[in-house]
């Protein structure tokens, strides 16, 4: 009996032993484990803790407005009512539930069940097509305190009855959200731009901006584009503790209100803009009704102020609806604007690349005019066509061309007035390539042909506050060499001295060239901004430099664009902005460093009196005779041969289609406004383009008469 209690003790103290050894080592691991977890990674652990119960609510800050010179808006934001729902208010019977999605689903005409969201088919707001009942389920399962969006931009009648229910309908609410609209829709399209959401590849961008990917939008195009950070503001930001349903406890640190973006004030005028488009549209609708076919489908004019570099109005057509585009881009619309030739989403003010024709004149004159290869009384031998031996080298025999005028019967015997009044080709042909002993030394040739044309706004972007804006080209032998693997040859310099072959020019450049003759050599930099407001309507000083950043205090390179303080970028009688060469057309254009000069004052005034004259006795006689304003003015005539002529088989050799150009300035005495029309294909320059500049001229100074007679006691 003794015996058999003795073993079970020793039995019993081994399972005890064994226990305790097991015990022991649980708790060893537990308190190593709260040794690590604790000290070594206490810190790290700490701050997912917090990460855990903290949330980012980020509010969307107001746009700025964008309104004309004269106050007229032309974006703003306006009110758009979403439903949403916050589900953690739903009643907790699920009949009751039922019944608010039904009710609901009557007032906003969405099913209570429709489609389930799904990785390929994910819950996107206001975008993506669910069911009411499949967006609760959606805001139950990731953030039950924070509501989601049924129905985004409901009619203010469906916002209002919703508003009345919400007592009958806990958890159904209304988000007030400001949207964009565009008053002045199309007339101002191609100036304005629009906004789309935040694009995929540059969500981490903007999302470093504090701005919100699936809610907050962007400029896509125009000015809403090129002052995106400037129109945006910033975004507010409130860091807040929040319990495991993501309900919201308590602000951790002092909460930051969001700063309502800047608002631009620009140069244009709505009504000459509307005017202006309304002009151009006629004009090309009566040569089309005309001719009983759709010849002219597009067209630009653009109107500026050269004392001050102003944009006045600036039309592009076709254009686009931005209003369409306010709430969400509608993908049948885009992609029709997108497939259509005529490319109306482009400005073409700014964006398009076109052949000069007969108005880079301009420039081959200034440039013979102050090199002296004409002197202003000389007279120029002008038959109906030029023959000349085209070499491409030095000792090259070459072989005989024909470079012919656009008047069959020639000109006859003329000066340079009088050569400009009537752009003759075969005097600037002369004067761009040289013509035997009558001007010899091969003219002004191609180098210093460049020079003039960039000192007068060719070649280079002009930094009027586009995102679209082009440079154009400006050829020289190293261009054509590496471009065309080709050299340089003498008939090159005669085609690009009337603007073709392969010069190419925005409109704004080809205005911008006649508004610095019109401003007797001076370079206004132009300019669609005239002043930068706050939310209060305060003017806000503010500096742009042409690589489009904008600053608060003036920095090297930059220029006063708020308050508008008339920038000059150069004066050609003052700067000296011409570069001389040593030309070799073999070897390219080589400058002779240190060597520039500037334009001779008379030569400008030469220049106005050959514009005047193509006005009162020359190419645009016919369209002016009735005007009763005194202007100065070019044509231009335009051969291209582009992908859609080439479809339509419009590249007839020696027959090509054109296009049709008219810059202008008025007064002529004191000039206040210069214009520029280009229609495409619209043939000869001064019967398409004349009328629209001569009709804008006449609606500028009907609305400044208009005005003043309003300002009179």
């Amino acid at each position: 009996m003794n015996g058999n209690s003795s073993a079970q003790n020793n039995l019993e103290n081994w399972r005890l032993m064994i226990f305790i050894v097991i015990v022991g080592m649980v708790f060893a691991v537990f308190f190593f484990r709260l040794f690590v977890l604790q000290i070594l990674q206490g810190e790290e652990w700490a701050a997912k803790a917090s990460e855990n119960s903290t949330q980012d609510i980020n509010s969307a800050a107001l746009r700025g407005i964008i309104y004309d010179r004269n106050g007229v808006v032309l974006a703003r934001n306006v009110a758009s009512y979403n439903i949403v729902l916050t589900t953690a208010n739903l009643p907790d019977d699920s009949g009751a539930v039922q019944q608010i999605f039904r009710e609901l689903s009557t007032l906003i005409g969405l099913p209570v069940n429709r489609s389930q969201i799904t990785p390929d088919n994910p819950y996107v707001p206001c975008i993506s097509d669910h069911g009411i009942a499949q967006i609760a389920e959606y805001g139950e399962t990731t953030s039950p305190y924070q509501p989601v969006s049924v129905k985004c931009d409901v009619d203010q009648r469906v916002a209002m009855i919703t508003m009345e229910k919400e007592s009958d309908w806990p958890g159904v609410s209304v988000v007030i959200q400001p949207i964009r609209d565009y008053p002045t829709n199309s007339i101002t399209a191609n100036i304005i731009g629009f906004l789309g959401p935040i694009p995929a590849s540059q969500e981490d961008y903007f999302l470093q901006k504090g701005l919100v990917a699936n809610r907050d939008k962007v400029g896509y195009a125009g000015l809403e584009l090129q002052y995106q950070d400037l129109l945006a503001g910033r975004n507010g930001l409130r860091v807040v503790q929040v319990d495991v349903a993501g309900q919201v406890l308590r602000d951790i640190d002092p909460p930051i209100p969001p700063r309502a973006g800047l608002s631009l004030r620009l140069t244009i005028d709505t009504r000459l803009q509307q005017a202006t488009e309304a002009i151009l549209v006629n004009e090309m609708d009566e040569w089309n009704r005309y001719f009983n076919d759709l010849r002219y489908t597009s067209g630009v004019v653009v109107a500026m102020n050269p004392k001050t570099g102003e944009i006045l109005a600036m039309v592009s057509y076709p254009t686009y609806e931005n209003n369409r585009m306010a709430r969400l881009i509608p993908q049948y619309y885009y992609n029709q604007l997108t497939q259509d030739a005529t490319l109306p989403l482009l400005n073409h003010a700014v964006g398009d690349v076109l052949p000069a024709g007969s108005v880079f004149k301009l420039v081959t004159g200034t440039g013979a005019l102050n090199e002296g290869v004409i002197t202003p009384d000389q007279i120029i031998e002008t038959p109906p066509k030029l023959e000349v031996t085209e070499k491409y080298y030095a000792n090259d025999p070459g072989q005989a061309r024909e470079f012919v005028d656009w008047n069959k019967a020639g000109f006859g015997s003329l000066d340079f007035v009088h050569c400009l009044s009537n752009s003759s080709n075969v005097c600037f042909y002369k004067l761009g390539g040289g013509y035997q002993d009558e001007i010899p030394d091969g003219g002004l040739g191609i180098c210093r042909l460049g020079t003039y044309a960039a000192a007068l706004g060719y070649g280079e972007a002009a930094g009027i506050g586009l995102p679209e804006e082009e440079s154009g080209l400006i050829p020289d032998p190293t261009w054509k060499r590496i471009n065309q693997a080709e050299s340089w040859s003498s008939g090159d310099t005669y085609i690009a001295s009337v603007g073709q072959g392969y010069v190419l020019a925005t409109p704004v450049q080809v205005l911008i060239s006649a508004a610095i003759i019109a401003n007797d050599g001076v370079y206004m930099q132009p300019t669609l901004v005239r002043e930068v407001l706050d939310s209060e309507g305060n003017v806000v000083p503010t500096w742009r430099d042409l690589a489009g950043n904008v600053y608060d205090t003036v920095v090297q390179g930059s220029w006063q664009m708020s308050p508008l303080l008339p920038h000059i970028k150069w004066d050609l009688t003052v700067d000296p902005m011409i570069q001389e060469y040593s030309e070799t057309t073999i070897r390219g254009c080589e400058p002779i460093p240190g060597q520039k000069r500037t334009v001779e004052p008379w030569v400008f005034k030469l220049i106005q009196q050959g514009m005047r004259l193509a006005v009162t006795e020359g190419t645009l006689e016919e369209q002016f005779k009735t005007a009763t304003i005194s202007a100065a003015g070019k044509t231009g005539t335009a051969e291209y041969c582009d992908k859609y002529a080439n479809e339509k088989n419009r590249c007839i050799p020696g027959n090509w289609p054109t296009h049709a150009w008219t810059v202008a300035y008025a007064p002529y005495e004191n000039p206040e406004i210069a214009v520029v029309a280009f229609v495409y294909n619209g043939g000869e320059g001064a019967s398409v383009a004349g009328p629209i500049v001569r009709r804008v001229l006449e609606a500028y100074f009907g609305l400044k008469s208009v005005d003043i007679a309003n300002q009179s006691p």
